[in-house]
């Protein structure tokens, strides 16, 4: 079973890597903007995982600088989610507020939609990427 893992994870990474998404082109003022916003944002992932990869393609195809923590490599990420989210489960997206209070959100569905919806309407029409 560790083989097939092995290899499913190799294959899953290998296209992502050969099909980035291109990411949205922003003038570095607006970068600067949104990279601000992203900072209070984390996502708790495994690398290989294909709802994982999932999300981080739709972080890179709108330029987001969301910090990513990877859950089997680090012990430390690996307590964080367990304390705060609860769940071992992957991905994760923690959302830190204005207020200071926190948010887990679990499920690649929803932390997509949260962040189209958060963040696609800032993005503007005449400076995406092409091709």
């Amino acid at each position: 079973m560790a083989v097939i893992r092995w290899i499913l994870g190799t294959l899953i990474l290998t296209l992502n890597w050969l099909f980035t998404p291109r990411g949205v082109k922003r003038s570095a003022d607006a970068q600067i903007a949104m990279d601000e916003q992203t900072a209070k944002l984390a996502l708790y992932h495994y690398r290989a995982c294909p709802f994982c990869v999932k999300v981080r393609r739709a972080m890179k195809r709108q330029s987001l600088n969301i910090a990513t923590r990877d859950v089997k490599r680090s012990e430390a990420a690996k307590e964080q989610l367990l304390s705060g989210g609860g769940n071992l489960k992957v991905p994760c997206l923690r959302i830190e507020n204005e207020q200071g209070g926190v948010e887990w959100m679990y499920e690649s569905a929803d932390i997509i939609n949260y962040l189209n919806s958060r963040f696609a309407a800032e993005q503007p029409a005449a400076v995406t990427a092409s091709s």
